[in-house]
């Protein structure tokens, strides 16, 4: 029985391509340094792999940013602002296009599908010439061959390129991106054809909007482009890998209907509907690759459970056509759980990271074929049993207090108009205030302090002295900027989810346990593996130190309890909105603490909240309505003087915008800068919001600095479709900040001179 992997994490068991990254981006290193390394770690995954037993072993999954920019760079289509003159593309243009550079800025970077993981956004239309740009995919496969790894090389499908893409800037928004089909396939076919003279036997396309709700043309788009492609496929093995949801049933037909395919990989774990529709209907002769093993999770697999679902797909599809699958590629869990040697011994043998489901994959698949490992089996069904038994999973008193929640939509009393007036003349602001999104950049020095006093190397006077510090700065300095609303920085902060966890019981943490999000950028989430509460106050200290160091609004901080639960390796063995009202009680408790002590602005940031959105339709207002009740509870008992802003980044908002007004917030901010203002269309088209808002005036994570001019430009677009009593002026970091400031200053002067 064969097994198979979709992909695997790129970033390395300590993080040695971050690193590797950022070393290169500052200068420190060069292109060839950067290679060596990224070789290195290609050839660790491929031998892990294929020693564990895979017989399908994934290429051309490793990328320096995303497998959608390297799309991209394949296919040649390169937004003319980068300057890029053709011939391959390399790592300027490749980067420019991820990060923007000191001329232009990046292409918007938007989250893929449901997870915590991002991929820049193709920016398309009719005038693009595509040409064969970058040789990655044949170079990675040759790569394997040569360290005598045949690998699958896997390809972003042609009809999911185009599905992700958006209409570049000049471009009529209702350009039918579909069009541009028959211009992309002729390199898809390039690429195939060198695949083929390289010596591939399978190749694999990931086709993930299969589980969209797709229209009828775009159906059609699957069927039309693997016609196509079917001449240039033969003689080669295709995999169709559809991954984080339930394939709808005509999607289903239609993608078994494909007969240049010669097998189809569905997430049995997340689309667990598509095994009905298996059952019932399965191409004669074609592979089922079988996702039973959770790739987007840490829990360790329930493996008497998935032997029996997998022997009931062999009567089926056939034993020799059975392979045994992850649900998703692993990128989306930790690496190697053999680094965690402080994690609680107990939670451990709950878990399986990345190196782990690739030994449960085979496992199964060697069961399957009557090469069961017995005591493999059997101290995994006791490890299970030991998660479902323990005390330390299950508490009452949390339970009970969430089952009440039920009875109440815990709206503040008072409407948010008569709030805003109430709070503003307790503040005392400015029209257009001008505040910062939270963090300030962290120094080597705090870093320093942090992980001396974690090691208990220093004392905790000394922890505290050096923090306070740190805010006496970051204050002193947003004073000097005039700055309207100040934050302390967050300098006691690594993370603002992994801080919070820290500090609520039922949540556990790993050294090692990073998982990339974008680029270079790797978090670390906490592992919910039991009720939720909140033994101590986890902010106040530090915020009314803050506030005691100024006479201006000190914004508390906290991380709200959708983020926090969707940026967590969650239970799976509770609905996991019951987790997150465990986890927004114990938000609310903090967040009337800090009125208590005087805070008069909290932020509570819902930074993640769209991207838990599930991808069917269907299933959207149920997981809004009890994500919106979620917030609404950690701040339903505040007074009306008390102003509650939130935060959100990197979506697309339009479609959940009723359900953003229903959060009923005093003020929130929204990234709008690397999506073109597309956040300000649906104010365009009449929606009325009455509360606080700050749309995003530049984007913190590139390099590129705007001008005073540039971000005025952009704060006259929001003032031409929102009241000036609601704008709001954000985000971070000096210098920028300084033209942030200078342009609201601007703006009030023109205002008031146009009275």
């Amino acid at each position: 029985m064969a097994s198979h992997i979709v992909g695997y994490p790129r970033m390395g068991p300590k993080r040695e391509l971050k690193f590797a990254l950022e070393s290169f981006w500052d200068g420190k290193s060069s292109a060839e340094d950067l290679e060596k390394v990224a070789v290195d770690l290609r050839s660790s995954i491929w031998k892990q792999m294929s020693a564990a037993g895979i017989k399908y072993i994934p290429s051309n999954t490793f990328s320096y940013y995303d497998q959608v920019l390297d799309t991209t760079a394949m296919l040649g289509a390169v937004p003319p602002r980068y300057n890029w003159t053709g011939g391959e593309i390399g790592h300027s243009t490749y980067f420019s296009m991820a990060r923007g550079n000191a001329s232009v800025p990046a292409m918007e970077m938007t989250k893929w599908f449901d997870t915590n993981y991002h991929f820049i956004v193709p920016e398309l239309g009719p005038d693009v010439n595509f040409s064969y740009a970058s040789h990655k995919a044949v170079n990675e496969y040759k790569e394997a061959k040569e360290l005598g790894v045949d690998t699958v090389p896997v390809l972003v499908g042609p009809v999911t390129y185009l599905l992700l893409s958006k209409p570049a800037k000049g471009v009529e928004k209702t350009f039918p991106l579909l069009s541009l089909l028959e211009k992309i396939l002729p390199i898809y076919k390039e690429v195939i054809a060198e695949l083929k003279a390289a010596g591939a036997s399978w190749i694999q396309f990931d086709e993930p909007t299969l589980v969209l709700d797709l229209e009828s043309h775009q159906l059609e788009a699957f069927t039309k482009a693997y016609a196509e492609l079917e001449s240039s496929l033969s003689g080669l093995n295709v995999i169709v890998e559809t991954y984080f949801a339930d394939v709808p049933v005509a999607a289903y037909k239609i993608l078994t209907s494909l007969s240049a395919v010669t097998g189809f990989g569905f997430d049995l774990v997340r689309g667990t509907k598509t095994l009905d529709l298996i059952r019932s209907e399965f191409p004669s002769g074609k592979y089922l690759f079988a996702g039973i093993v959770d790739g987007r999770n840490i829990w360790a697999n329930d493996l008497d459970s998935s032997l029996i679902t997998l022997q009931s797909l062999e009567g089926v599809v056939g034993k020799d056509k059975l392979v045994v699958s992850t649900s998703s590629s692993l990128l989306h869990t930790a690496v190697d759980l053999i680094n965690e040697t402080k994690l609680d011994k107990e939670i451990k043998s709950w878990l399986a990271f990345a190196a782990q489901k690739v030994v449960e994959v085979n496992a199964l698949a060697k069961a399957l074929s009557g090469d069961k490992d017995e005591e493999f089996f059997s101290a995994n069904a006791a490890a299970q049993a030991s998660r479902k038994s323990s005390p330390r999973v299950n508490n009452e008193a949390v339970q009970k207090a969430a089952a009440a929640l039920k009875g109440s939509d815990h709206r503040r009393a008072t409407e948010v108009s008569a709030r805003l007036d109430a709070q503003q003349k307790k503040l005392n602001l400015p029209i257009l205030p001008t505040t910062t999104i939270g963090s300030f950049p962290q120094t080597i020095e705090l870093r320093r302090v942090r992980r001396e006093y974690k090691a208990k190397k220093i004392s905790e006077e000394e922890y505290i002295k050096s923090i306070k510090e740190e805010i006496n700065k970051v204050v002193k300095l947003q004073e000097e900027l005039d700055i309207d609303v100040l934050v302390h920085g967050e300098p006691e902060r690594n993370d603002m989810v992994e801080y919070f966890g820290e500090q609520l019981s039922g949540f556990a943490f790993t050294a090692n346990g990073w998982v990339q999000s974008y680029g270079s950028r790797c978090v670390k989430p906490p592992i919910i593996y039991g009720d939720v509460s909140r033994p101590n106050p986890m902010t106040v200290f530090w915020s009314t130190a803050a506030q005691s160091m100024t006479k201006r609004p000190m914004k508390g901080m906290l991380t709200g309890p959708v983020t926090i639960l969707n940026w967590s390796f969650v239970r799976n063995d509770q609905p996991r909105f019951e987790t997150c009202y465990q986890i927004a009680l114990a938000i609310k408790d903090e967040v009337e603490d800090l009125e208590k002590a005087g805070i008069t602005v909290i932020q509570i940031d819902e930074a993640a909240l769209r991207e838990g959105l599930p991808l069917r339709k269907a299933e959207h207002d149920f997981y809004l309505d009890w994500a919106v009740h979620s917030f609404r509870i950690t701040n339903s008992g505040v007074e009306d003087t008390t102003q509650i802003h939130t935060h959100m980044c990197y979506s697309n908002f339009n479609d959940i915008i009723h359900s953003i007004i229903n959060m009923d917030a005093d003020v929130i901010t929204i990234e709008n800068s690397r999506s073109d203002e597309k956040l300000l269309s649906v104010f365009r088209e009449g929606v009325k919001y009455g509360a606080g808002i700050g749309p995003g005036v530049y984007d913190i994570h590139s390099p590129r600095i705007p001008s005073t001019e540039e971000i005025a430009d952009r704060i006259n677009k929001m003032l031409a479709v929102l009241e000036t009593n609601i704008l709001w002026v954000n985000p971070d970091l000096k210098p920028a900040l300084e033209n942030m400031v200078s342009a609201a200053k601007l703006l009030r002067t023109e205002l008031a001179s146009a009275k």
